[in-house]
């Protein structure tokens, strides 16, 4: 295949130079700039991939215990959540409902007192809507029976609160004072109830294994003093069809009901991730911007090297455009080429941090992640070729930029003054 000539001077002058001294230093900050493109590349990739992984991983565990829909009437309860659920289940991507009811609490074991919230299930229906019952550690999620008070906790709650299954705890809830003046700072009386703990439940979110318990629906209805569930939750085939899917039923199911899809309830959250896989990439994109721009200065001593060579191509009728894109050429290429190893070492890593991880705590006896802080801990990570294709793309066009002023600065060496003194 026959090249332009400036591809080909543009290739030769990217191998190693043998000739001079000096010749081998520009080729030694070649080294370094590809080898910093690289290593800036591989880190964004892998930084990445583990948030990624993070978002993923903390999605999943939180809708195992989130509905995809909440469904409430404004009226404050639902006393035909039967109806209600029949009016969601016409709608195709809804593949479960069941009702519920919540209230906050204050669990009590001897000196020991924890918030929680108190969720009212039917157990014969909730693994329509959750997996719960496939996260019971100790226990059954059907031993919550209308009446027996029994409650079911997430496995850091029972921890703190020293309790297992069989054990006794009280559950304080608010309720208005008998008498005026009767009520505390708030203006409301706790009311004690005696529950016996009837199973222990993980799901691998700390902030729902931590505050979370769960009872009969007829028993929830009775903490609250109110005699139909709150609401329905929903799950539907495709999570991510929730905001859509909640608008749909808005519309579709009579009464004034009020709609919260699982991004809403955690919309914080969420932005919360998004914003610092933003600044992350920014902040790495920046390593690669420098070890990019270690080309300019490779580049400016490489045409100082070749002004008599540059100077003769002029004579010969080269244009000052052609020289431009000669050391375009050589710097694109090399930016190319450490955009290459970047991107092969940091998919490398990515698909395999989880072990690299394992192998270092192992190693050096240490825990990266303790999950009293994380959500997780584990280590994730989710590679994603968009992101592989951003990370690349950005990292071949800063090393494209850093070219120009150099070949901009080739293209106006002057052949009668470069080739003076040859």
């Amino acid at each position: 295949m026959n090249l332009p000539y400036e591809w080909v001077i543009g290739l030769r002058y990217t191998r190693a130079g043998k000739r001079s001294n000096r010749n081998s230093f520009i080729s030694f900050i070649s080294v370094i700039s590809v080898a910093g493109i690289a290593l800036g590349v591989a880190a964004l990739i892998v930084v990445l991939s583990v948030m990624n992984g993070f978002e993923k991983e903390v999605t999943a565990r939180m809708l195992s215990v989130v509905a995809h829909i909440e469904i409430f009437d404004a009226r404050g309860s639902m006393p035909d959540w039967q109806a209600a659920a029949r009016e969601a289940a016409r709608n195709p991507q809804v593949r479960g409902a069941a009702p519920f009811a919540e209230t906050e609490a204050m669990l009590v074991r001897d000196d020991t007192m924890k918030p929680a919230v108190i969720r009212g299930v039917l157990p014969a229906m909730e693994p329509q809507v959750s997996d719960v019952a496939r996260q019971m550690r100790e226990g059954s999620l059907d031993a919550l029976r209308a009446g027996s008070s029994n409650i079911v906790l997430g496995s850091a709650l029972a921890r703190a609160l020293g309790v297992g299954v069989g054990e006794r705890i009280t559950v304080l809830t608010a309720a208005a004072p008998a008498a005026p003046g009767q009520g505390g700072v708030a203006g409301l009386l706790p009311r004690p109830h005696t529950f016996t703990v009837a199973g222990i439940f993980e799901a691998g979110h700390y902030q729902f294994d931590s505050t979370l318990a769960f009872v009969h629906l007829d028993d929830a209805e009775r903490l609250q003093g109110v005699t139909a569930p709150a609401g329905l939750r929903l799950r539907l085939a495709d999570m991510d069809t929730a905001p859509r899917v909640a608008r749909e039923l808005k519309r579709s199911m009579t009464g004034e009901l009020v709609m919260r899809d699982w991004s809403r309830v955690n919309a914080t959250w969420f932005a919360a991730v998004q914003s610092q896989k933003g600044m992350m990439f920014i902040i790495l994109a920046m390593i690669v911007a420098v070890a990019a721009f270690n080309l300019v200065s490779t580049l400016v001593m490489t045409v100082r090297d070749k002004q008599a060579e540059v100077a003769i191509l002029r004579t010969l009728g080269a244009s000052p455009g052609a020289v431009m894109r000669i050391f375009m050429v050589q710097g694109t290429l090399v930016g190319l080429l450490g955009t290459l190893i970047g991107v092969g070492l940091g998919v490398a890593v990515a698909l395999k941090v989880d072990a690299i991880v394992r192998f270092i705590e192992h190693a050096f006896g240490v825990h990266f992640l303790d999950k009293n802080i994380y959500f997780i801990s584990e280590m994730p990570s989710d590679l994603l070729w968009s992101d592989v294709a951003r990370v690349g793309g950005v990292a071949v066009l800063l090393a494209f930029v850093a070219t120009l002023y150099p070949s901009w600065s080739a293209a106006r060496v002057k052949p009668a003054e470069a080739l003076r003194y040859e």
